[in-house]
């Protein structure tokens, strides 16, 4: 039997020349901007023109372009290699579909196509599922693929063993080779949303929450933390606390943080930037020290079992869209992707 898994990420650009048509796709998506396409489409090129230089700026820290995709390469051969020794009886091969930037799901999915496999598993690189992440990602598949396969999707895996235990091995490693500091606050930063996003049934900032509480409850060692979020931009009222304001609280009390990028599996701006470089300054501007961060998953053994997991177990489902691991949307989350499934 041939499996192919496909593997989404929002993507990044590759090099100073191609930041602006990558912000142009991200504001164009309506997942993110929720305007009629006559008005999205100007607005979009607006900001992208705008935000050009600042982000050019962000990305040149990093060598100029955005390290996903190459990361997101090695998760994907490491996820096909755990596949392989854990079924030998299937031709396993793994996918990367980006949504705002190459290799998009209309190239990918002639390429699965042309793989012909049998079963297909949509695994989304966001533990946590929201409309403007996981849900346009799989719409923006279910756009472009016409192959054959079964498909099935983990729709998300926010309370998986195996990603909170790699959280809590990544964190505790960076905990005790700072010298495990007592007077210290543990901060899960996640990529923030605007409120009438939660307010509209997205389950997003409850399963942010659900994967911190599974991940402290590993770490009795640090009692001290919070979870907040990270990357506002535009006029609009977002969920918080944000990452910043926690910051300059623990500055206040005399503590540390220990930041951990909860809702990150790779290292991307957000995390080598915004995290390292302008939290990192704003934590020495107030007296926030240490100032610790502790690193994406990446291709972290416990993660990528927790992948290779994942993929097995949507085997063993129907079709659509389902959770990986004891994870259960409430029944007010209207947006939860199971729910939309069996509607």
């Amino acid at each position: 039997m041939k499996l192919a898994v496909v593997l989404f990420n929002l993507g990044g650009p590759d090099d100073q020349t191609t930041v602006r048509p990558f912000l142009q796709n991200l504001f164009s998506d309506p997942a993110i901007i929720d305007l009629p396409a006559i008005a999205r489409g100007p607005l979009a090129w607006w900001i992208a023109k705008r935000r050009e230089k600042a982000a050019q700026a962000n990305y040149a820290l990093m060598g100029g372009g955005s390290p996903l995709l190459p990361e997101t390469r090695e998760q994907a051969r490491a996820l096909e290699a755990s596949l392989a020794a854990a079924r030998p009886d299937l031709t396993v091969k793994v996918f990367i579909a980006m949504r705002y930037w190459k290799p998009f799901a209309d190239q990918t999915a002639k390429e699965v196509a042309a793989f012909a496999p049998d079963e297909i598993v949509l695994l989304p690189l966001y533990p946590q599922f929201s409309t403007t992440t996981t849900a346009s990602s799989l719409k923006d598949w279910d756009a472009a693929y016409a192959g054959p396969g079964v498909s099935r999707t983990v729709c998300c895996f926010p309370t998986a063993p195996g990603l909170t235990d790699a959280h809590a091995a990544a964190i505790r490693a960076t905990w005790e080779a700072a010298g495990s500091p007592t007077k210290i606050r543990l901060l899960f930063s996640a990529h923030g949303l605007p409120e009438k996003v939660i307010a509209a049934g997205d389950p997003y900032q409850a399963q942010v929450r659900a994967t911190a509480q599974a991940v402290a409850f590993r770490l009795p060692e640090l009692t001290d933390w919070e979870v907040c979020y990270q990357s506002r931009v535009g006029p609009l009222k977002w969920i918080g606390p944000s990452t910043d304001e926690e910051i300059r609280r623990a500055g206040a009390e005399g503590l540390g943080v220990l930041v951990c990028p909860i809702a990150f599996v790779s290292e991307h701006v957000e995390t080598l930037v915004e995290l390292d470089h302008e939290y990192g300054d704003l934590a020495r501007d107030v007296g926030c020290a240490p100032y610790l961060r502790a690193p994406a998953l990446g291709t972290a053994p416990r993660f990528v079992a927790a992948l290779t997991t994942a993929t097995l177990n949507a085997l063993t489902r129907p079709g659509g869209a389902r959770p990986d691991g004891p994870w259960r949307c409430p029944q007010d989350y209207a947006k939860c992707a199971c729910r939309a499934d069996r509607a």
